[in-house]
C-alpha cells in the first residue's frame, strides 16, 4: 500500500469510516470447489444462503455497485464472487469507473474465462488469480478452472497468484517451494500469495489443518521466502502464527464492510461469514494488519493501540460507525 493511502486509510477510521469494502458481485459461479466459504450454509446466517439472494446484471448493477462506492468513500475494494467474471461486461464499465474515482480495486477469480484484455490499461486494477496447488489437485478441485485454462487466460496480463493452503498439500515435503518454483517461473506472474484454509466451526473435512500442521506450514511458507516473486512478510507470518482469537481482535475484520450480492445485505463477522474459527485464521489480509498491529512504534506502543485509539475517536466523530458492529 502507498504512503498516500495509508494516510487515507487513517483519515476514514478517524471520521468513523471503515477505510476496506468486499463486495461479493455476483451468487454465480460456474465451479463447485470444496470447502468455499461464500457457499457454506451459514456464510449468510441461518436464513438464506448466498445462491437464494438476489444480485444485479448490466446497468443496474454497475449503478449499484457504483453508488455504494460513492457512499461508502472505501479506499480499496475487493471485488469477489461467486465468479466475478460471470459478469465480465459489467466490470468492463464498473473497472474503469472506480480507477476515475480512485479506489484502489483488488478483482479476485478463477481465470474460468478470458480476462478481457483492455483491462490490463486500468492502472488501480489488481487482478488475483485464485489457485489450489499444483495441476494435478488444482484441476481436480477447480474444473472447468483447470491450469490450462488460467495460462491461456492470464497470458496478456499481470496477476497475482493466490494459494489457500490446505491440509493435503502438507503431506509432500517441498510442495510448496514446487508451487513457487512453477508460478515464478511465468512471466504472467508478478506476485505469489499464500493464505491458509480457514475452517468453520463444526468443520471436520480435509482441508482444515489440524494443530500438529500449523508449525510444519510455517515451516514450508518459510522456505518459500528465497523465491523472488513470493510477498510474504514477516508480519504475515507472525499474524499466522498468532492469530486474532476473536473478530474484535481482527483489525481487517474491524475496518472491511463486506456485502454480499444484494449489495445490502452484511456478511459478518468478517468477510468469510458463517461462524469462522478466529484461532485458526489464515486468511492473509487479517494475519498482515494483525501482525503488523504487535509492532511497536518507538519499540514502545504497539500500532493496534493507536488504531484502537484512532476507533474510539472515529466512533465520536460518527456514531453510527461500521465499528459499533
Amino acid at each position: 500500500m502507498k504512503k498516500t493511502d495509508v494516510l487515507r486509510v487513517w483519515g476514514r477510521v478517524l471520521r468513523g469510516h471503515a477505510p476496506f469494502l468486499s463486495l461479493e458481485i455476483t451468487r454465480e459461479c460456474p465451479l463447485n470447489c470444496p470447502g468455499c466459504y461464500a457457499y457454506s450454509p451459514d456464510h449468510l446466517g441461518p436464513l438464506i444462503t448466498l445462491r437464494q439472494l438476489s444480485d444485479y446484471r448490466g446497468q443496474d448493477l454497475v449503478r449499484a455497485a457504483a453508488a455504494v462506492v460513492r457512499r461508502l468513500r472505501p479506499v480499496h475494494v475487493s471485488i469477489v464472487g461467486g465468479e466475478p467474471l460471470v459478469r465480465y461486461r459489467e466490470l468492463g464499465e464498473l473497472l474503469p469507473l472506480l480507477d476515475r474515482m480512485g479506489v484502489e480495486v483488488q478483482l479476485v477469480t478463477s481465470a474460468v474465462r478470458a480476462i478481457p484484455e483492455e483491462w490490463k490499461h486500468i492502472q488501480s486494477l489488481h487482478l488475483v488469480v485464485s489457485i489450489d496447488g499444483l495441476a494435478p489437485e488444482h484441476d481436480a478441485r477447480r474444473s472447468p478452472a483447470t491450469y490450462d485454462r488460467i495460462l491461456k487466460h492470464i497470458a496478456p496480463h499481470r496477476v497475482i497468484v493466490h494459494c489457500t493452503v490446505t491440509r493435503p498439500m502438507l503431506s509432500r515435503p517441498g510442495y510448496l517451494s514446487e508451487f513457487c518454483r512453477f508460478w515464478s517461473d511465468r512471466p504472467e506472474v508478478r506476485k505469489i500469495w499464500f493464505s491458509i484454509y480457514t475452517p468453520q466451526e463444526g468443520d471436520n473435512s480435509p482441508e482444515r489443518l489440524r494443530a500438529q500442521d500449523r508449525e510444519t506450514l510455517l515451516q514450508e511458507l518459510s522456505a518459500t521466502v528465497r523465491f523472488p516473486k513470493v510477498h510474504l512478510p514477516r508480519m504475515v507470518l507472525d499474524g499466522y502464527r498468532n492469530p486474532p482469537r476473536s473478530p474484535e481482535e481482527c483489525e481487517f475484520a474491524r475496518l472491511t464492510t463486506s456485502l454480499s450480492a444484494d449489495l445490502r445485505t452484511s456478511i459478518t463477522p468478517c468477510q468469510l461469514g458463517g461462524n469462522p474459527v478466529c484461532q485458526e485464521c489464515g486468511c492473509m489480509a487479517s494475519a498482515g494488519m494483525h501482525g503488523l498491529g504487535r509492532l511497536k512504534l518507538g519499540g514502545l506502543v504497539p500500532l493496534s493501540t493507536i488504531l484502537n485509539a484512532s476507533i474510539r475517536l472515529g466512533k465520536g466523530a460518527r456514531p453510527t460507525s461500521r465499528f459499533e458492529s
